[in-house]
């Protein structure tokens, strides 16, 4: 079975982590200390933090821009619920906006028709991976004084006008979940340019403690720490943070040979005309996180008869990104929320196996039956 995804994992990474495990120092110490200031680099922005997971990035950054029960905070439902469980746990509500149909990524326009006197952040997601119109967004948000956050679980590696994707907006938010192109089993990151932001946000990850763990173990002298706010336990521990590392240093290479993989895709699909590839603009740099194809209304197969055999011959494939207000945790709420272009992209795009390495003969073993399928049905 040729898998959807899965992690670029080698000995280096264990290595790392077995050294890491024989200092003693396994919780968050000075591997996350190191790994924060290379993702800081790598991403052009001044500061880093680690936590445990892109979700809980999402909550720290919520939480330092102010979001609070009652306020609104506009971004797609076509997303992984994380997206929207973000908002609910600060007491938000989530307005849910349409998506574009070439990128998957928030709709400019439809967004500022959901902007309301409650509307305190738009929440702007770069879908499986490709960027999203920062420039459009950021002058949305100026224009009503709206914070701007950015949901990058899918984004390392990927760029917008010629910047890597972290360093564009005061909060953006990282996933090192295995299904993401680099990984540390889980974990995550925030990257802000704004010091009050990083010193708050390395604060609530550690239960709101005055001095960190490190520090008082590296002192000199007797510290006594203090509890300043209600925090929370997000933290990164050194054994992860000693995989990243290795994983950053590898990152460029990852993104660019699931590129080749994705133009072999290009290449194979491009005559089909009853399906949609993915389309990178001048100025957007895509890490191909996940390689999805839209089926058209005329494509004489439906996505779910050609999932299912695509599995029967042997490729694993997953359905569109999903859409939230469907989703049984959020439907009885949003009941009367109606996303044509989002629902009809959810229900009519197919995720294809990208990873790295894919052996050449797995990637043409993909092309040969997903065409094959749509060929067959084609001569029906």
């Amino acid at each position: 079975m040729i898998p959807i995804a899965k992690p670029y994992l080698t000995t280096e990474e264990a290595q790392a982590a077995y050294d890491t495990i024989l200092t003693g120092w396994i919780t968050q110490g000075p591997r996350v200390a190191e790994f924060e200031e290379k993702f800081a680099r790598y991403t052009g922005a001044k500061y880093a933090v680690a936590v445990s997971n892109c979700t809980t990035a999402l909550h720290l950054a919520m939480i330092v821009a102010g979001v609070k029960e009652g306020d609104e905070v506009i971004c797609p439902s076509m997303s992984y619920v994380a997206t929207a469980n973000s908002i609910k746990y600060v007491g938000a509500k989530p307005v849910f906006a349409e998506v574009n149909p070439k990128t998957y990524n928030l709709d400019v326009v439809d967004t500022e028709r959901k902007i309301t006197q409650k509307t305190k952040a738009i929440l702007l997601v770069h879908q499986i991976g490709m960027p999203a119109d920062i420039d459009a967004f950021k002058r949305l948000a100026d224009k009503y004084k709206l914070k701007l956050i950015e949901d990058a679980a899918c984004a390392a590696g990927s760029a917008y006008q010629n910047a890597k994707i972290g360093s564009h907006s005061e909060l953006v938010c990282f996933s090192l979940h295995p299904r993401k192109v680099i990984s540390t089993g889980d974990g995550g990151f925030i990257t802000t340019n704004r010091e009050d932001y990083y010193q708050r946000m390395k604060l609530l990850r550690q239960h709101g403690m005055s001095v960190n763990d490190r520090v008082r173990h590296e002192s000199a002298k007797v510290i006594f720490e203090d509890h300043v706010e209600v925090g929370y336990n997000y933290r990164m521990t050194d054994i992860q943070a000693a995989v990243g590392i290795k994983q950053l240093e590898k990152l460029d290479w990852i993104v660019e040979e699931r590129r080749k993989i994705a133009m072999q895709y290009h290449e194979a699909f491009s005559d089909i005309d009853f399906i949609r590839l993915p389309i990178e603009e001048d100025g957007y740099f895509t890490n191909y996180q996940s390689y999805s194809v839209y089926l058209k209304e005329n494509c004489p197969i439906s996505r779910n008869e050609l999932m299912q055999k695509m599995l029967d011959a042997g490729v694993s494939t997953r359905r569109g990104i999903m859409t939230s207000h469907r989703e049984t945790a959020y439907k009885t709420e949003y009941a009367d929320v109606s996303l044509p272009v989002s629902e009809n992209a959810c229900d009519n795009s197919i995720i294809l196996p990208l990873y790295i390495p894919m052996k050449q003969e797995d990637i043409t073993k993909v092309i040969e039956t997903f065409k094959a399928n749509i060929l067959v049905a084609v001569n029906l």
